[in-house]
């Protein structure tokens, strides 16, 4: 259990005011003090914010009411509570310093007995609100986690299916929040490049190849060259794909897992498709692709050319660049390329570390 004693900053313009209520409190709580609004807003907002806070409304330059008012428009320091303590009895005073987010409205004279009852209530308040965030917090993170071990094992559940791609998920993961950090200053795309949205492609990347689950193992695993029949049945994958995160959607009405959804939605029918509408399943082209499926092409192709197929052996990295930079404009989007170029050694970094064979390692560490 924590012993340490909750903080209350105690401020007044009037030394003798700050002396009364230190003398009240200290015994149960740390007190700090300030004598105006500007030294009070910098301590609150210093690293060590206090659990209470008792604020005269009349103070010269800063009163009361525009220290409260500057706190609780910040996110960082609007739960801290706040008691005014103040000379001003009439009723609208009252009013406006609950209406500006107080919890409690004291009175000049203060009595200590009050004056500790009220503190006390509000401490109590506090411990509680603190705990319920804390397990509403950890319940978050539990279902977070849940989440996305539920879609990793997806991911890898189509994954198995296919032998060759063992740490595909993991590399393909990381080299799509790579490129969405190397364009989200970017004109074209800082509006759909939000923190949120890098989170949620990063998380859907893994659901990319889903669809594989439905391709017969004849095709999916056939160990040579796949004839035309075969080449359209292994392109049904991005459909089938769509389908099943469509499905999902359905049942969703959480609006941030159904953002999710919809991106794991494109990043699994459009992954495939090219910029210059030569790709499949729609023949999409340019910005009508959507921008999840355009990243995910890039992250996609790069691992298949760094790593060994039973076809293939891995490519360098700047042999796998070289095709890349080649494809720009015709299979790939320009910007993404240029964004790819911005990072490519990070690239190379990822598929060394999550490296399926020493045979790859050893590709990707000739330069």
């Amino acid at each position: 259990m924590n012993n340490e004693k909750q903080t209350i900053l105690v401020v007044d313009d009037t030394p003798e005011n700050i002396d009364v209520l230190v003398g009240v409190l200290k015994s149960e709580y740390k007190v700090k003090a300030a004598l105006n609004g500007e030294k009070a807003i910098n301590i609150v907002k210093g690293g060590s914010p206090p659990d209470l806070i008792l604020l005269d409304i009349m103070m010269p330059e800063m009163n009361g009411y525009q220290v409260a008012q500057v706190l609780k428009n910040d996110s960082v320091t609007r739960d801290i509570p706040i008691i005014f303590v103040t000379a001003m009895n009439e009723i609208e005073d009252e009013k406006k310093g609950l209406e500006l987010g107080a919890v409690d409205y004291l009175t000049k004279p203060i009595s200590p007995p009050i004056v500790k009852a009220r503190v006390h209530n509000q401490m109590e308040l506090k411990m509680h609100r603190d705990n319920l965030e804390g397990l509403v917090a950890l319940r978050t993170k539990e279902l977070e986690m849940t989440r996305e071990v539920t879609i990793f094992s997806l991911a890898a559940l189509a994954e198995t299916r296919d032998n060759e791609t063992g740490g595909h998920i993991i590399r393909t993961q990381r080299y799509v929040r790579a490129l969405a950090l190397a364009l989200k200053t970017h004109p074209a795309f800082s509006e759909l490049l939000n923190d949120e949205t890098i989170n949620l492609l990063y998380k859907s990347a893994p659901l990319h190849d889903i669809g594989k689950v439905g391709v017969p193992d004849a095709v999916l695993l056939k160990p040579g060259k796949l004839t035309d029949d075969e080449f359209k049945i292994m392109k049904t994958h991005t459909n089938l794909g769509q389908g099943t995160i469509i499905r999902a959607e359905e049942a969703m009405e959480d609006r941030r897992i159904s953002e999710f959804l919809r991106l794991a939605r494109h990043i699994a029918h459009t992954h495939h498709e090219k910029w210059d509408g030569t790709g499949y399943p729609q023949g999409l082209s340019g910005d009508d692709i959507p921008f999840a499926g355009r990243i995910m092409a890039v992250a996609d192709v790069y691992d298949a050319l760094i790593s060994k197929r039973v076809y293939k052996p891995p490519f360098t990295h700047a042999k796998a660049r070289d095709i890349l930079q080649e494809d720009s404009g015709t299979h790939f989007d320009p910007r993404i390329i240029e964004a790819f170029m911005d990072r490519e050694e990070e690239f190379r970094g990822i598929a060394l570390e999550f490296a399926d064979h020493d045979e790859e390692r050893s590709a990707l560490e000739n330069r």
